[in-house]
C-alpha cells in the first residue's frame, strides 16, 4: 500500500509539472503577455519608445528585476537592463533627441519557458513653450523564445511501478527557440511648472508587424498588439514634500489591466550634492488577478533605488500558497558639466 502510495504521488507529480507547462505555454506564447511592471514608471522604456531621454540629466541607467510565482509553483523571474541619452543639436535649442538601449529577460515556469529581447529606441523631443513639450518615439528589436523540456517529466515515464529516467516523454517537440523581429511607436506629452511640479501623458503601441511566435512549424500564431496609456503627475505640495500619483492602462488580446498608485515623497535634505529622500506609497492592479502592493524608494543624490511587493488579493489565492512577489528597481543619472555659454534645451527636470 505505501508503494501505491508513492506511485499514485510520483503521478499526481507528474502531471502537475505536465499543467505547469501548459500554463506556461498558454500564458506565454498562446495569450501572448507581456512582461509587466506594478512600478511601470520606473521601466519607462517598456512603456512606450516616447519617454527615451525623458528625465533631468544626460544619461540615465535602470535596472528592473520582479519575482513571483515561486510558491504555485509556475517560477516568474523577469529582468530589464536599461540605459539612455539625450543628444543636443548644435543649431537647436528648442528640440533634442533621445537614444535608448534596453534589454528584456523572462523565465517561467520548470520548463524554463524564456523570452530575450534587445531593443533600440529613439525620439525627438520639441519644446512648444517653456511648460509644454511634446516627444514622439520609435523602436526596433529583436526577440528570442525558447523552453528547456529536460526537467520535466511524463506519465510515460512510469513503467512497472518504477520510474525510469532514460525512457521517452511520448511527446513531439520539433522546435525549441524561435526568433522574431520587436516594432513599437509612442509619443509623450508634458506640462512642467518647476522641476518637480510636472505632468506626463502618454501612449505607446508594440509588436506592430504582430510577428509569428509559435513553436509549431505547421501554424502561424501572431503575437498580438500591445496598447498602453499612462498618466504620471507629481505635484510640490511643501519645500519638503510631493505627492505622485499614477495610472497605466494596458490591452493585448483579451488581456487587460489597470495600475493605479499613489507615494509621498519626503525630502530630508534639498541641497544640493547632498539631496536625500524617501518616498512611500502603494498602488493596485486590476487584472484577473488582482493584487495591492505596498512601496518605499530611497534617493541619494542620482542613486535611486525602490522597492514593492505585489499582495495577492484574488480566489487564486485562497487554494494556493501564492501570496505575490517582490519587485525591485535601480537608477543612476549621469548629467555632463555644461561648457560656459550652453544652457538646457528645454526644462526637462
Amino acid at each position: 500500500m505505501y508503494k501505491n502510495d508513492n506511485v499514485r504521488k510520483s503521478y499526481a507529480h507528474s502531471s502537475w509539472i505536465i499543467l505547469t507547462f501548459i500554463f506556461c505555454i498558454i500564458c506565454g506564447g498562446v495569450q501572448s503577455q507581456d512582461l509587466h511592471y506594478s512600478q511601470f514608471y520606473n521601466a519607462p522604456l517598456s512603456v512606450s519608445p516616447a519617454l527615451t531621454g525623458i528625465f533631468n540629466g544626460d544619461k540615465r541607467v535602470n535596472i528592473s528585476v520582479r519575482d513571483q510565482w515561486r510558491s504555485v509553483p509556475v517560477p516568474w523571474f523577469t529582468t530589464t537592463l536599461g540605459y539612455d541619452f539625450k543628444i543636443f543639436p548644435k543649431k537647436s535649442k528648442r528640440s533634442f533627441f533621445g537614444a535608448g538601449i534596453f534589454l528584456n529577460y523572462d523565465r517561467q515556469g520548470d520548463s524554463q519557458i524564456t523570452l530575450g529581447n534587445l531593443n533600440l529606441s529613439g525620439s525627438y523631443t520639441y519644446l512648444l513653450n517653456r511648460n509644454n513639450v511634446i516627444t514622439v518615439g520609435a523602436l526596433g528589436g529583436y526577440s528570442v523564445r525558447g523552453y528547456d523540456a529536460s526537467n520535466l517529466t511524463w506519465d510515460s515515464q512510469w513503467i512497472d511501478n518504477q520510474f525510469v529516467e532514460t525512457a521517452g516523454s511520448g511527446e513531439d517537440f520539433n522546435v525549441g527557440t524561435i526568433g522574431f523581429f520587436e516594432t513599437a511607436l509612442g509619443i509623450n506629452y508634458r506640462w512642467q511648472r518647476t522641476s518637480r511640479t510636472k505632468v506626463d501623458i502618454g501612449a505607446g503601441a508594440f509588436h506592430l508587424i504582430e510577428p509569428n511566435i509559435t513553436f509549431d512549424t505547421n501554424e502561424n500564431l501572431k503575437l498580438p498588439r500591445r496598447y498602453s496609456i499612462y498618466g504620471i503627475g507629481n505635484v510640490q505640495l511643501t519645500s519638503r514634500l510631493d505627492l505622485q500619483a499614477d495610472a497605466l492602462y494596458q490591452i493585448q488580446n483579451t488581456y487587460n489591466e489597470l495600475i493605479v498608485g499613489a507615494f509621498l515623497d519626503y525630502y530630508l535634505n534639498t541641497k544640493p550634492g547632498k539631496r536625500f529622500n524617501i518616498q512611500i506609497g502603494g498602488g493596485y492592479r486590476f487584472t484577473d488577478l488582482p493584487a495591492f502592493y505596498p512601496k518605499i524608494g530611497i534617493r541619494y543624490n542620482e542613486f535611486f533605488v525602490a522597492a514593492s511587493y505585489d499582495i495577492d488579493v484574488s480566489e487564486f489565492n485562497q487554494h494556493t500558497n501564492y501570496r505575490g512577489g517582490p519587485e525591485v528597481h535601480f537608477r543612476y543619472i549621469i548629467t555632463n558639466v555644461k561648457p560656459l555659454g550652453q544652457f538646457k534645451v528645454c526644462p526637462i527636470f
